[in-house]
């Protein structure tokens, strides 16, 4: 979820997330956020939560319109994600084996064996990158459809909670969300992921 750059990101894309944030404040900051939303769904390295929690704290009337440019964006860069691992997963194999993304995509794989198209699910709201799971959907060759509705419920769950909350709470409630974070999405995908197995329970489908 939000703000969850603090640790993969010091350092190395320290400057890069200065410039995401100052894109925030730019006037032309709504498209910005739907390209930074739809280049991290694939391969950009910052989650579009740094834009758009401060503009819905600008503009908390605009919050619920900024969150859904912000999953339409980011869902459309989900299906660019998903084309390249269906497309280019040999090819770019070594160079994601060899990335700190590696692990995560593991256990993308082990998600999709587990869950399913639900794995899209979860990663809206895992502090995973999601590119790694729309890539992993490629590259598993699952069906668009369900990936592309997986990808509207998750990533807007996530995107439109942050807007509502940004709305709610202020700017303290930013500065909650940057501590917690990583819990909070934790928490979201134990929750999901244990109603998905009380549905299968309950219904007896696999």
């Amino acid at each position: 979820m939000m703000l969850c750059v603090a640790s993969p990101f010091s350092n190395a894309f320290s400057n890069l997330y200065a410039r995401v944030m100052g894109w925030s404040r730019h006037p032309r900051a709504t498209r910005y956020l739907a390209v930074l939303s739809f280049a991290e769904s694939s391969f950009f390295p910052i989650p579009p939560d740094v834009m758009l929690a401060p503009m819905c704290l600008a503009r908390p009337e605009r919050a619920y319109w900024l969150a859904f440019v912000t999953t339409v964006s980011s869902v459309l860069g989900g299906l660019l994600g998903y084309f390249i691992g269906l497309w280019a997963i040999e090819m770019i194999s070594p160079w994601l084996m060899d990335s700190r993304y590696a692990p995560a995509y593991a256990l993308a794989q082990q998600w999709f064996t587990d869950y399913g198209i639900w794995a899209v699910l979860l990663a809206g709201f895992s502090p995973i990158p999601y590119k790694v799971f729309t890539i992993a959907a490629g590259a598993a060759s699952m069906a668009v459809f369900p990936f592309v509705i997986a990808s509207v419920l998750g990533r807007g769950g996530r995107f439109f909670l942050v807007a509502a909350l940004m709305k709610w709470g202020g700017a303290p409630m930013e500065q909650w969300l940057a501590r917690w974070v990583d819990r909070l999405g934790w928490i979201l995908v134990v929750l999901v992921a244990l109603g998905m197995i009380g549905y299968q329970l309950v219904t007896g489908s696999p």
